[in-house]
């Protein structure tokens, strides 16, 4: 087992900043996950670890052990990359052995290593098929058993389900899930699909434009986002923001988003008092947006009335956009809503869970 450390990591290519200043701590058996938009950086990071990338500044340590010159096969990692990267002419066994045998790894063990994850990946009757006689979901298996058979102290995924259809990429995230907690092995993983973050990960790390933006457990990046950027990133749909300014009214703080005005509730206002007359931006959840018919007891709600544009019925639940005459937003209503596109419809906006954000810094303000 392994911890990792990158230590003010920078890798450049000329004057292209991949990864700037990256300092985290991931401690043995996490699952981390790092998440971000395609070219974020979240994938070099990845490779600087496992040694496909050179390091341009910094260190990077497998346990206390600096691995900046180790070669990619000497660092005790097995990595499970997007393409599934199998040989078609070899039966799921020999893809599985390959590696084993490279490293001169005796036969009886190599047996033995092969079939125990064959069996941990419910593949043990697939053994003797060829990769072209496998499903997707199948074929991500062997790839990832291939990894396995290695014992490694370091599981490194890249977007290892971009290549399988909705429901597989939920079955398949139960089962690397369980992976990890059966091996209690460190694994790190790399998504641009935030809810596989939030289901999969111990802890979470945004990365912007080659920046760590915060790194948490999913449920305190939900809470608690740091910046502009993660708030809107974590969560779907994303959450609204509105440009407004901190007032006060009736001796209360209160958001004027020119078409209607927010009273923030006391546990948040003092806060935000020391900011009043400022331009900031408000950000509340779709899931904080409610159908004011059907808003949930006990919660400070603010109420306006807004139009429909849009509305998506998913069952137990109604995605509806919203519009005032300067603002539109999204909420989540309950699938009872009567809500209907061009009508007028009462909207309750949760103030417990609002968030506010500098408009000039990006970050919150807490």
């Amino acid at each position: 087992m392994a911890s990792v450390k990158y230590e003010h990591v920078v890798k450049r290519w000329g004057n292209v900043v991949g990864i700037n200043d990256l300092s985290i701590d991931i401690a043995d058996k996490e699952f981390v996950v790092y998440v971000g938009p395609s070219g974020c950086g979240k994938s070099t990071a990845l490779r600087l670890l496992a040694g496909l990338e050179s390091i341009t500044e910094g260190k990077i340590y497998i346990d206390d052990r600096v691995v900046n010159d180790v070669k990619s096969k000497d660092r005790d990692i097995a990595m499970v990359f997007q393409s599934y990267a199998l040989y078609p002419h070899m039966s799921v066994y020999e893809n599985m052995a390959f590696g084993l045998r490279q490293r001169k790894t005796p036969k009886s063990e190599i047996d033995r290593r092969v079939r125990e994850a064959g069996d941990i990946l419910g593949i043990e009757k697939l053994l003797d098929r060829k990769p072209g006689q496998l499903s997707g979901g199948q074929r991500q298996r062997v790839a990832i058993g291939r990894a396995i058979v290695r014992e490694p102290n370091v599981f490194l995924m890249d977007e290892p389900l971009s290549n399988l259809d909705a429901k597989l990429r939920v079955q398949a995230r139960a089962e690397i899930s369980k992976l990890h907690q059966r091996l209690e092995t460190t694994f790190i993983y790399v998504t641009h699909d935030q809810v596989e973050a939030m289901t999969m990960g111990t802890r979470i790390m945004v990365i912007k434009d080659g920046v760590k933006q915060q790194i948490d457990t999913p449920q305190n990046l939900y809470e608690y986002p740091t910046n502009l950027f993660v708030a809107g990133f974590i969560g779907s749909p994303a959450m609204n923001f509105m440009d407004v300014k901190l007032v006060e009214r009736d001796g209360k703080v209160a958001a004027d988003c020119r078409d209607f005005i927010l009273d923030i509730p006391e546990d948040k206002a003092q806060v935000y008092r020391q900011h009043l007359g400022k331009d900031v931006i408000l950000g509340i959840r779709p899931e904080d947006t409610h159908d004011a018919e059907y808003c949930p007891a006990g919660i400070n709600k603010a109420l306006v009335e807004v139009k429909a544009d849009v509305t998506e019925l998913l069952g137990r639940e109604v995605v509806i956009h919203l519009a005032s005459k300067n603002i539109q937003f999204v909420g989540i209503f309950d699938s009872r809503t009567q809500a209907r596109v061009g009508n007028t419809v009462g909207v309750a906006f949760n103030m417990d869970h609002v968030h506010i954000f500098d408009k000039q810094t990006e970050l919150a303000i807490r």
